[in-house]
């Protein structure tokens, strides 16, 4: 792997004539938690699928530990993914699924069992292992799916709200499990509403806000922003007033252009 676990030059998502992510960069060395916030629509999700190979890029690259996200092949044995809504497998049970990603990647069964059994017991699901996961809830439905995504040891792990549907026992089961990735250097991606949770495990923090990054660096440097609270909600805030402000200012303007340049021309 290359000094840096996920880098990302000028990576661009257009629909149409809307833009969903524009020009972002990032650098995000081996090893950390890379916490990334943003409101509902502001490109977090379309960002993380194009890390993945899930949706192209209109413009710009990224590597993911050292593999360009055009060699889908070769990526998807160096990654871990786990969108908001889990991929699983309802007519099967946790363990036949588990078995099915096992398979996927290559895996003996006799190896893949004790691994099942680890993962299954550490999320408190091994009780519950030969039940179908139609019969599951949605928490433990969640926990499958997490389990599924860390089963092939990956480099990176890319993580879209995993504590949601979670009771609190069970997000802290996760909170610990991600906590624990890093120990072993794999680089985690985290998106989430919960900031609490990225404030606790973050190395480093990235705001995303219509599209653009607007803010990058640890919790504490970003909190730092938060005039006298200090703290990360506020921050998170600030930075995105600042780029709505920006944003409609400089809509305002162009229409103000816009109709000077319309007056000039009737004239």
């Amino acid at each position: 792997m290359t000094e840096y676990a996920i880098t990302a030059d000028g990576l661009t998502k257009r629909y149409g004539e809307d833009t969903a992510v524009d020009d972002l960069s990032l650098s995000i060395p081996q090893g950390t938690i890379y916490g990334f916030l943003g409101p509902n629509g502001a490109g977090k999700t379309t960002t993380m699928r194009m890390l993945v190979a899930l949706t192209e890029p209109t413009a710009g690259t990224a590597e993911i530990a050292g593999v360009p996200i055009t060699n889908r092949s070769q990526l998807t044995q160096r990654i871990g993914y786990l969108p908001a809504d889990p991929p699983v497998f309802d007519e099967l049970t946790a363990w036949e699924h588990l078995r099915h990603v096992a398979r996927l990647h290559g895996m003996p069964d006799d190896r893949a069992d004790d691994r099942i059994e680890t993962l299954l017991d550490r999320f408190n699901l091994l009780a519950d292992a030969d039940r179908r996961i139609e019969s599951y809830s949605t928490g433990m439905t969640k926990k499958v799916g997490i389990i599924a995504t860390l089963f092939h040891d990956p480099d990176v792990v890319f993580l879209d709200e995993p504590t949601s549907g979670l009771d609190p026992r069970a997000a802290r089961t996760v909170r610990d499990t991600v906590a624990d990735l890093v120990t072993r250097e794999m680089t985690v991606f985290l998106s989430t509403h919960i900031l609490p949770i990225v404030d606790e495990l973050a190395d480093t923090i990235g705001v995303i806000n219509d599209g653009t990054l607007v803010a990058e660096a640890p919790p504490a440097e970003l909190k730092a922003r938060a005039d006298e609270s200090r703290d990360l909600e506020t921050a998170f805030l600030e930075v995105t007033d600042e780029r709505d402000a920006t944003a409609a200012e400089r809509a305002s303007q162009e229409a103000s252009d816009a109709g000077t340049e319309e007056f000039q021309t009737n004239v």
